[in-house]
């Protein structure tokens, strides 16, 4: 199936034979659904409410933590491309129609002059038709002002990544994402000596125009909080590719007879993350941000989150402790034992049924796996994963978040060169690729979740 040629682009990304062939099966078959117990929620314990006391606890126990010699990394994955950001302006660009039509549409345009990057867009369409925006929305030339905002000749925001469009608006400039990340970094991320670890995954294409703005913006905010940024950039994996498939779930080739491979997805950033030399890591995707008046609320929960975790992780050290030294009595072993279940969420219906050596391997194993101590927001319609619990392939119910077309992986239909395929996306960075670290979950206030999925999200009162 394979021709040498093939073998030799296997051997360059870093790919084996075996896996090609596990990623053909995926397409033939499928993947198995996750059985589920239960929606974790607040009302059944799979959700922590930290009260005021614990709060205080939690926070102290951060600032101690991050007194001491860790190295702390804040991780954002910012390698998407903005293209599904602008997915409706794009449509209005190819539609037959000139003016506003769609709600989306009108909004846009009736608000253009709330958005961050309207003075950037002024210029273009100047520069580009010799007509401000207000001159061409007065002749009804919408489409001129869209296609500079989107097309390499004017802005390019359609081919840009989302961390470097301009987001939010201050009484002395703008800020794209990528700075607010900076700012926060240094608000909660600090270590003792007052550094800052951020790391950014790039596209391979956008890593320079990344590059070019931390040089040109790092300084500023160094002095404006007091501290030092080492920031650094990673790429996604060739290895973490997967082969896209035909209808008929063949490797599917290009023109020119090349086997067609594409990014596996947000999971793939898993490589990434273990690659860093980091005690505790924050985790947060690029387009969550909101401006400096807003900023309080994410701080105080990210600090929250993190003295849960550093809590949590001093106490399971101690038990692994304990357990290696081989000196525990049964007591200590219930102790335990309560800590996974009620703690960590982990639980298994058989533990009374284990002897003494076996219900220590099992809790050894428990113990000692990476933990993440996740916040979570009311449902109120915002696309993302939620909490369940869920079962394991040893028997345990622990908890997940889970996408509602996330199992183990799936597959999308895309096309190449008026060619129909198929693609398959790994499991989601929080998703399926964590899906044996310790989970817990906290609830934060839905101020900490903003996330800016289509253009219009940055007329949302949270953005502006």
């Amino acid at each position: 199936m394979l021709t040498h040629e093939d073998k030799e682009l296997l051997a360059k990304k870093g790919i084996l034979e075996e896996k090609i062939a596990e990623q053909l099966a995926c397409f033939e078959k499928g993947f198995p659904f996750l059985k589920l117990s239960a929606a974790a929620s607040v009302e059944n314990g799979g959700i922590m409410k930290a009260d005021e006391k614990e709060c205080e606890q939690y926070l102290a126990a951060w600032d101690a933590y991050k007194a001491g010699d860790k190295k702390i990394v804040k991780f954002v994955p910012a390698s998407g491309a903005a293209s599904r950001m602008f997915k409706n302006m794009f449509e209005f660009l190819g539609a037959e129609y000139d003016k506003p039509t769609t709600d989306f549409e009108k909004k846009f345009f009736d608000h253009i002059h709330d958005f961050a990057f309207y003075n950037d867009l002024n210029a273009a369409c100047l520069d580009n038709t010799g007509k401000n925006i207000n001159a061409l929305l007065s002749e009804h030339n919408y489409k001129a002002v869209v296609s500079n905002l989107l097309e390499s000749a004017g802005l390019n925001y359609g081919a840009l990544p989302k961390g470097l469009l301009k987001f939010h608006r201050y009484a002395d400039g703008v800020r794209t994402p990528l700075e607010e990340h900076l700012v926060e970094g240094a608000l909660y991320a600090a270590g003792k000596t007052g550094e800052v670890n951020v790391h950014f995954t790039v596209s391979t294409e956008h890593r320079a125009l990344f590059e070019k703005l931390v040089a040109a913006k790092a300084a500023e905010y160094e002095a404006k909080y007091g501290t030092t940024y080492h920031i650094s950039f990673s790429e996604q994996k060739p290895s973490t590719d997967t082969v896209a498939a035909d209808m008929e779930n063949k490797p599917f080739r290009d023109k020119d007879g090349k086997l067609l491979f594409r990014p596996g997805g947000h999971g793939a950033l898993m490589e990434n993350l273990n690659d860093l030399d980091a005690d505790i890591v924050f985790i947060k995707n690029i387009d969550n941000v909101v401006p400096d008046r807003l900023k309080a609320d994410t701080v105080t929960y990210k600090k929250l989150l993190a003295g849960v975790l550093v809590t949590l992780q001093k106490q399971a050290f101690e038990y692994l402790e304990l357990l290696d030294g081989g000196h525990y009595s049964h007591e200590q072993l219930e102790t335990i034992i309560r800590f996974v279940q009620q703690q960590l969420r982990c639980r298994r219906t058989d533990l009374k049924e284990l002897e003494d050596a076996d219900l220590v391997i099992y809790l050894r194993k428990k113990l000692n796996r990476p933990m993440r101590v996740c916040g979570m927001v009311k449902n109120v319609g915002e696309p993302g994963g939620g909490p369940f619990l869920a079962y394991n392939p040893d028997g345990t119910i622990s908890l997940q978040i889970l996408e509602s077309s996330q199992i183990t992986g799936f597959i999308s239909y895309k096309s190449k060169n008026g060619k129909d395929l198929k693609a398959l996306e790994l499991p989601g960075l929080w998703n399926g690729s964590m899906s044996d670290w310790n989970t817990v979950f906290v609830e934060v206030p839905l101020s900490t979740f903003n996330p800016v999925k289509t253009v219009n999200d940055l007329l949302r009162e949270q953005h502006q």
